[in-house]
């Protein structure tokens, strides 16, 4: 089966991931959201948007009324606060999905900032009023007030980081070298390159000139075979058909692979999964290929979303992918979420890649993306004896599309015999 846009919010893609509406409900809620899985379904989705509307909520009592402003600017500003922290909001009604907003660019790129800004003003007003506190404490009661400055002081800077974070998340990634050395990796593979993209997420926000740039870096690289490990889109194929017409472009010496990730399962997955194709990528559901230099082999596999089941398909299976994959050669797995990486060294996979967490997009912000995704959040992890990558990701969802200090990236992974 598949679903329409938007049919995550009616309950049926989302059943079992929160089964609360308390405040570890709703806290679950906002690090599933995070952690890039559907919102709550139907009656819950209230709370879902009223989560949003706390960060905005206490930046007005905290930051705005305490100001030496007339009423009536405390009122247009607030009532500015709180359309912005509705962005998600917005965005359902635009498109019937949260994850796709259908405003202009401009438009998206300005919620974006708001949102953030927001967002972000909240932490340091937080830090300001501990501050407060901490005074309060150490005069024992006597008076301590926070001046008007820096409120205005921590407003600014909020506004600033917030610009600075949207300008990175939509810049063409760089290309980010990685050295892997993999076991019993046959000498005639010293030196294969892989390139992976992950998390283009290609929307209003990454459209189809941010895809073009990103394919002619991705083939510049040099790479002998590309990897896509989901989360192409962000919208139904009607959508984006145009702004993910330039990967068509994407060329490798052994060709392009791809597994799904949670947000194709989102749209129409079978649609997307046949345009997919169309485009001369090949998906690896549950499946592999065989990669070859001479005599020599090394097995390419590929599973499902853990968000499959919810839509009616094949969740991930790692031994199906593997029946008939020749025995003895190193096994390079592509596992859109990394959660699940413990189970695929014990199935002596060498070599890992995943995305799905956006690195956490702020540092911070990546403790609260880790417990959804077992502590694998960015860059290399041992596991087992198996090497995890998780790329920070080559763009962003556009619900909250902010980095600092976990840049975007195209991963150039070499891969390396044991010396």
């Amino acid at each position: 089966m598949s679903i329409r846009p938007g049919a995550m919010l009616d309950g049926h893609a989302t059943k079992g991931i929160f089964s609360r509406s308390d405040g570890a409900g709703a806290y679950r809620s906002l690090c599933a959201f995070l952690a890039g899985q559907a919102p709550a379904p139907s009656r819950r989705r209230t709370i879902f948007h009223l989560i949003f509307t706390i960060p905005s909520l206490y930046v007005i009592a905290r930051t705005l009324l305490p100001l030496g402003l007339p009423l009536w600017v405390k009122g247009g500003v607030a009532l500015l606060l709180l359309a912005a922290s509705q962005y998600h909001l917005w965005s359902r009604l635009s498109s019937g999905s949260v994850f796709a907003p259908e405003f202009p660019r401009a438009i998206v790129i300005l919620f974006n900032w708001a949102f953030g800004a927001i967002v972000l003003l909240a932490v340091l007003q937080i830090l300001l009023d501990v501050g407060l506190g901490i005074a309060w404490i150490v005069r024992r009661g006597g008076g301590v007030a926070l001046p008007d400055g820096l409120r205005y002081a921590a407003a600014g800077l909020a506004a600033l980081l917030a610009a600075i974070g949207v300008g990175n998340a939509l810049r063409v990634p760089p290309i980010r070298d990685v050295a892997v050395t993999i076991p019993g990796l046959p000498r005639q593979f010293d030196g294969y390159r892989l390139l992976q993209l992950t998390d283009l997420h290609i929307s209003r926000l990454f459209p189809a000139a941010w895809a073009s740039a990103v394919v002619t870096r991705a083939n510049a690289a040099g790479a002998d075979l590309i990897v896509v490990t989901g989360d192409f889109i962000d919208g139904s194929v009607a959508m984006r058909r145009d702004d993910v017409a330039p990967l068509q472009a994407l060329r490798a010496p052994d060709g392009v692979y791809a597994v799904p990730g949670n947000h194709e399962y989102f749209f129409d997955y079978d649609d997307w999964m046949r345009h997919i194709a169309a485009l001369g990528i090949r998906i690896l559901p549950n499946t592999h290929t065989v990669l070859t230099r001479g005599d020599e082999r090394v097995v390419l596999a590929g599973v499902t979303d853990l968000s499959a089941p919810a839509t009616g398909h094949a969740g991930p299976n790692l031994d199906a992918a593997l029946v008939g994959a020749p025995a003895g050669a190193p096994v390079l797995l592509l596992d859109h979420q990394p959660q699940r990486a413990r189970g695929a060294a014990a199935r002596g996979v060498a070599l890992q890649l995943s995305g799905h967490t956006h690195g956490g997009m702020i540092v911070g912000l990546d403790r609260l993306v880790a417990p959804a995704n077992a502590g694998f959040v960015s860059g290399r992890y041992a596991v087992d004896g198996m090497t995890l990558y998780v790329s920070n990701g080559t763009g962003l969802w556009p619900g909250f599309a902010l980095r600092l200090g976990r840049p975007s990236e195209l991963t150039r992974i070499t891969l390396r015999v044991p010396r």
